[in-house]
Formats: structure tokens, sequence, C-alpha cells
């Protein structure tokens, strides 16, 4: 007969067994209703002709796949493809350079640091939409702040050589925040011995930074190299609100085209095709950012 405390003892094992997976069963379920469904169904739809609401009518395999790599979209996807390899380059390259800058700026004693630190993260409490707002009005070419300080004429967002790295300008700005604060907390955690070390030794300003604090960062700028290279592939706000894509195609980024694919030409089917086939260049960038791990301090 078993007795009371071996029905306590297994019923507790049996609720600590059970109890870590109730626990991730609310994100779970939000991850599989967002994420792992979503995903899901771009696949399937990837593999078929859609109607004008998206549903799928006809099961066509990797016809849809063979008209964006090699077919008759082929010359805008790659061209599409193109703009956005220019784009995430100037994104990137600004926003990881000028949020280290500021994070090491920021990181100095002086008077009114804490503000200085406020202001610099700022642009992280702002929306995509609103930052792409305030960029229009901007570069507004007649009552654009831009202009009026440099004495030009330029219309920024309309002219075929400016439109995508004022776009990208815009970008960095709004990038800024979110990489000085994990910049921020990495020099933070740079243990002080060092830059002693460095300063006995008699390294400048930029020696100390240049053999010190960017060897102790590297793990957060990993982190930051590859979190960054995904919001530049993904950006879609600010080019929607700022040129709608042009003028012409120079602007028009890959999630963009698939978003014009999808809700102007509704072809549901090929638009979800091109998001495959972003999902595969992106997993591929990423997979090449981690085997330069190596190089990362840790």
């Amino acid at each position: 007969m078993t007795t009371q405390p071996a029905r306590a003892s297994k019923t507790r094992l049996s609720f600590e067994t059970v109890s870590p997976y109730l626990y991730i069963l609310p994100s779970l379920l939000l991850f599989t209703l967002f994420v792992f469904y979503p995903f899901a169904k771009t696949i399937y739809l990837s593999l078929n002709l859609t109607d004008q609401t998206g549903s799928a009518i006809q099961f066509v395999g990797l016809d849809n796949f063979k008209s964006v790599l090699i077919g008759q979209s082929s010359r805008d996807f790659f061209f599409s493809l193109q703009i956005t390899l220019k784009y995430a380059a100037m994104v990137v390259t600004g926003s990881l350079a000028l949020g280290l800058i500021c994070a090491i700026l920021a990181n100095e004693e002086f008077r009114g640091r804490g503000l200085v630190r406020t202001v610099f993260a700022m642009p992280m409490s702002i929306s995509s939409a609103c930052i792409a707002v305030i960029g229009v009005f901007a570069l507004n070419p007649t009552m654009g702040v831009i202009n009026s300080l440099l004495g030009t004429n330029i219309k920024w967002l309309r002219d075929i050589h400016y439109a995508l790295p004022s776009v990208a300008v815009v970008t960095v700005w709004m990038n800024i925040g979110l990489n000085f604060i994990f910049l921020i907390a990495a020099l933070q955690n740079v243990d002080a011995s060092l830059y002693e070390a460095g300063a006995i030794e008699g390294a400048n300003f930029f020696q100390k930074h240049w053999h010190i604090t960017l060897p102790s960062v590297s793990p957060t700028l990993f982190f930051l190299l590859i979190i960054n290279v995904i919001n530049a592939f993904q950006a879609y706000a600010q080019i929607r609100l700022m040129t709608q894509g042009g003028p012409g195609k120079y602007t028009r980024t890959i999630i963009y085209a698939i978003y014009l694919e999808a809700f102007q030409n509704n072809r549901y089917g090929m638009s979800s095709a091109m998001s495959v086939v972003l999902f595969i260049i992106l997993f591929v960038l990423t997979l090449i950012q981690f085997k330069m791990e190596k190089k990362v301090t840790y």
C-alpha cells in the first residue's frame, strides 16, 4: 500500500517535471501564433498561385521561386537586392560607428554626462514612422532645415543620387539609440586597470580605445552587427513614408518590393517566395558572421 509521503513525493516530482513547460507555455503560444504559423503559411503560399484575397488556388511547386530567381521577375528582384545591400552597408556601418563614438564620449567623466546619455538614447524611444516624418520635413527641398543650413536646393528624396543615402542617414539616426545603450553598458564593464596600464605605457586617446576598448566590447559589437544587418534588410516604414521606393526604383528595397508584390499586384504567392528567399539570404549572412566570431575577444 502506497504511503502518504510517497504519494506527496510523486506528486511533487510530477509538478517539477511539468512546471518548466507551464512557464514557457504563454511565450510558446505567442511565438506559434505570430512567428511559427506565419512562417509556415508563407512557405505554403510560396508554392501556390493565389487569388486576390491571398488564398491558395493552385499548387505550382517551385515556379514562383523560378520566376523570382531566373524568370521575369528576376531583374527587379536582383535590382532590389542590390539596393538593399547598399542601404544595409550604409546603415550598419554608420549606426555601429556613431553608436560606438557616442558611447565612448558619454562614458568619459564630465559634467552633465547623464543628460548627454539621455539625449543619445532618445532616438530609441521614437517610432520609425515618427522619425521618417521628421526626416521628410528636414529634407524638404524648399522648407527643409538641411537645405537652409547648407545653402543648397537639393531634392534629397527625389534625386536618384541622394535618395537612398538620405533614407540611410535617417535610419542611422534612428538606430543610434539602440547601439548606444548596449555599447555604454559594455564599456562600463571594461576593467579600469586596462586603461591605467595603457596610460602608464603612454597610450593616447585613440590608441587606448583601439587596443583596449574595441577588443573589450567586441562581443557586444558582434551581437549588434547581426541585429543591425537583420534590421537593415527588414527596413520598411522609412522607405514607405519617405520615398515610396522612388525615385524610379532606386530606394525599392526587398521588403518594399515584397509589399508591392503582395498588396498592389495581389501576387501573394510571388511575394511569399520573395520572403522565403530573403529569409535564406539573411540566414546565410548570419552564418557568415558567425564564421567571423573567432575574431571576437571573450
